[in-house]
């Protein structure tokens, strides 16, 4: 049951990541074509509660998508179960989570 619960959840995660994905590429195009320098960007971010939500909400399925994607690969390649396994699924969660949390922080908090 629990494999069928990370599944959908990372399946989901995908589903939100999608627009995500794209409209992050879609700022960077929009950046670059206009010229925009890295302190235009910032000025433009920086206290923004719709991209902090933005970014925040894309840190969060990055984070949940890939520890359980790894969780998978250790399991089938590395041979790890039960709470070994666990605990490196939400290490690997966790710190994703703060690295990209922080980024957030940065680029969008004045």
């Amino acid at each position: 049951m629990l494999d069928l619960r990370l599944y959908m959840a990372q399946r989901l995660s995908a589903l939100v990541m999608v627009p995500l994905v794209l409209g992050h590429i879609a700022v960077m195009i929009y950046a670059i074509q206009g010229g925009l320098s890295t302190a235009e960007i910032l000025g433009r971010t920086q206290g923004s509660l719709l991209w902090f939500l933005f970014y925040g909400s894309f840190v969060i399925a990055v984070s949940v998508h890939a520890a359980i994607g790894l969780r998978v690969i250790a399991h089938e390649w590395g041979g790890l179960r039960g709470r070994v396994l666990d605990w490196l699924m939400w290490g690997i969660g966790a710190c994703l989570f703060y690295v990209g949390i922080l980024a957030v922080f940065a680029v969008c908090l004045p």
